[in-house]
């Protein structure tokens, strides 16, 4: 028996963010969402210039990962910080944040996120 393998083309797909959820453009690309008892899922979510996500919180964490461009991202109460590919950053749980693009650079992340019975994937401010 071989090791499972989703092809891109059995994968949900890719798709303009909510107006909801983001300002300006964004896509997301969903890569991974193992079903139960596995909590985590990914997507590779693509801010073209500009564009950002609102302010939210993750009740069990979320690491981004960038692969591509040049980011934005703040705490609550913190600094605006800048983020490149190959920057990892941790936002602890219900930690209030946003990320996205600088004005200029789109900027493309991998987001991971757990999520399970008692506990939604994130919560929109």
């Amino acid at each position: 028996m071989g090791v499972p393998v989703v092809g891109c083309t059995d994968r949900a797909p890719f798709a303009k963010g909510p107006n909801d959820w983001f300002t300006g453009d964004v896509y997301i690309d969903p890569v991974a969402a193992a079903p139960p008892p596995s909590r985590v899922t990914a997507n590779l979510v693509h801010f073209m210039p500009g564009a950002r996500t609102h302010w939210h919180r993750h009740p069990l964490s979320q690491t981004v990962f960038v692969t591509e461009g040049v980011g934005l991202c703040q705490r609550r109460g913190g600094p605006i910080e800048v983020i490149h590919p190959g920057d990892r950053v941790l936002f602890e749980a219900d930690e209030e944040h946003w990320h996205g693009a600088t004005p200029n650079r789109l900027m493309v992340h991998l987001a991971m996120n757990e999520g399970d019975d008692q506990h939604d994937v994130v919560h929109w401010l």
